[in-house]
């Protein structure tokens, strides 16, 4: 009846319970107790809510809570001090340094704005309505725009301003302030006293000091102002024979044995006069029987080389090594090219000098057109990149042609005398229309080496160049002027010599001289060596083949030495 009792629905206890509760069972069991302090959770929780709803102060340097970002640039709550610096976080931003606005500016804007602004402390901002820096010395110069004078005027007056007092021991030589201002031994002014006496040693060498120094100025300004006085010699038998004709009259039988040309093989006559090396020969023009050399012992002389081959006339009118020589069409004239930076205007019976061109550069060849009718027409390439045209009957330049890079080596007719091709130190061809300043074809590639030489083939069609990189090349002279790769001359050595090319009358045989001095010769079909000739001792600068003698040939070298060169007898 008890256990049923102890069921009843009354009691909420199971027999569980007061088994675990029950003495018998389990060990006693104490109440647990906190030593903290009461903490009122409630205030807590409304102080937290409080602190991180509320804006922070800025005098405050201790936050005693994580902070959120728009607590952090939030503005400043209350009014601001009238004079206090304007605080980046105010205000609208868009960078958490502040306010930045794109502004689209040229590098040189930024660049002059820049450097104004560190030179002159001043510069515009991007929109140009205000000035940041040093508004007082603030103009609207920048260090780009200003000018010179103020350039100066500036740097002297920030030196001055910077400059420090001088002290009035500076004044005294003899104290060290002195020293440090003059930057000199206060010994250095002339010293008071008595003038000291040479003696008889010391008077003889200040008076040949003198004599010395005077004899050299007389010999420098006599240079300067003396112009050298053409002078010519004749060394023939007559200057007209017993017809009245003159001594440069061509063969009234002068004509080709034959139009085919053979390569020579045997020197059948030397022509010596010169004392230093030859420059360049020329033949007469249609005849040859007359040949024009240019030596660098500043002469100039012609030979014949039909009858006597002896010197006929000396020219002597440079007084520097002569560059370069020209026939006129008829031969009746001849210019030359001399390193005195002149170009004279010869005539070749009298040998006076017609006239005298100068620009006071060094030409470095010169050419007169072929058109009969143009034959006062003189173009000269100088050593300062220009092509510089002539006027021979006013003595006016009429055309400059300046566009190269480089002295100007070369100048060559084509197109009927239309138009010429120059070559250049640029390592260039360019075409010029003649009388128009302008390049109508430019020729140019990274593989090309300068051509101090150019010639024509007979039938005007191809053009030969030598190269420096001891090749010959062959241009087209059509509308396109394109390099023929097929054709191409190589095997002699020319680096660094302007050693003529030439083309043999009937077109079938290709002429050059090298550095070696010898004389090479290729078929013009086959571009095959066909034979070489040692020539010279030295360099064999020129050659020329001869107009109506087709197995004849000339050459000259830096030797002095000018050769004549047949293919059978003579």
């Amino acid at each position: 009846m008890d256990l049923l009792q102890s069921y009843a629905p009354g009691d909420a206890s199971s027999p569980e319970d007061e088994s675990l509760s029950s003495p018998d069972s389990s060990p006693l069991r104490l109440p647990t107790k906190s030593a903290a302090p009461a903490v009122d959770e409630t205030a807590l929780a409304l102080s937290v809510a409080a602190s991180t709803s509320r804006p922070l102060d800025p005098s405050v340097h201790l936050v005693p809570f994580n902070p959120t970002a728009d607590q952090l640039w939030a503005p400043v709550l209350g009014p601001q001090h009238p004079h206090a610096p304007i605080s980046s976080a105010s205000g609208h931003r868009n960078h958490k340094l502040g306010h930045v606005e794109d502004a689209a500016l040229l590098p040189f804007l930024f660049d002059e704005q820049y450097n104004t602004f560190h030179r002159f402390g001043y510069a515009s901002d991007p929109s140009g309505l205000q000035t940041i820096g040093d508004t007082q010395a603030a103009n609207p110069d920048t260090v780009y725009n200003l000018p010179p004078s103020e350039h100066k005027r500036r740097r002297i007056q920030s030196k001055d301003d910077n400059q420090e007092p001088v002290p009035p021991e500076a004044d005294n030589p003899a104290a060290d302030e002195w020293v440090v201002h003059n930057k000199k031994s206060p010994w250095a002014g002339v010293r008071e006293g008595p003038p000291v006496e040479l003696t008889d040693e010391q008077k003889q060498y200040a008076e040949a000091h003198a004599a010395k120094k005077a004899e050299k100025e007389a010999r420098g300004e006599g240079k300067e102002k003396t112009e050298v006085v053409a002078k010519t010699t004749f060394h023939g038998k007559e200057e007209k024979d017993y017809q009245g004709r003159s001594w440069i009259t061509p063969p009234k039988d002068a004509k080709a044995a034959n139009e085919r040309c053979y390569i020579p093989k045997r020197c059948v006559h030397e022509w010596v006069g010169h004392t230093k090396g030859v420059s360049a020969i020329r033949f007469f023009p249609k005849y040859g029987h007359l040949l024009l050399s240019a030596s660098m012992d500043c002469k100039i002389k012609i030979w014949d080389v039909l009858e006597s081959k002896t010197c006929m006339r000396t020219y002597m009118g440079h007084n520097k090594a002569v560059r370069d020589i020209s026939f006129c069409s008829d031969g009746s004239k001849f210019l030359s090219a001399g390193y005195d930076r002149n170009i004279q205007y010869w005539d070749t019976e009298t040998g006076q000098v017609i006239s005298t061109f100068s620009t006071g550069k060094v030409p470095y060849v010169v050419k007169l057109n072929p058109d009969e009718d143009k034959q006062n027409i003189l173009l000269a390439g100088m050593s300062d990149k220009k092509i510089v045209q002539w006027d021979m009957r006013s003595g006016e330049i009429t055309q400059e042609y300046d566009q190269h890079l480089g002295a100007v080596n070369t100048i060559t007719f084509v197109d009927n005398n239309r138009r010429f091709v120059t070559s250049s130190d640029d390592k260039s061809l360019r075409v010029w229309e003649y009388g128009i300043p302008v390049v109508i074809k430019y020729i140019s590639e990274p593989h090309m080496h300068s051509m101090p030489s150019i010639a024509v083939h007979p039938n005007s069609n191809w053009l030969a160049a030598q190269s420096l990189d001891n090749q010959i090349l062959i241009y087209s002279t059509k509308e396109r002027f394109q390099l023929n790769k097929k054709k191409r001359f190589a095997g002699h050595i020319v680096a660094g010599y302007a050693c003529q090319v030439s083309f043999s009358p009937d077109g079938r045989f290709v002429m050059s001289g090298d550095g070696e001095g010898s004389c090479w010769f290729w078929d013009w079909k086959s571009c095959r060596r066909f034979k070489t000739l040692k020539c010279h001792n030295g360099v064999c600068i020129g050659c020329e083949w001869h107009p109506l003698e087709t197995s004849k040939v000339a050459t000259c070298g830096w030797d002095g030495v000018i050769k004549y060169w047949c293919s059978g007898a003579w």
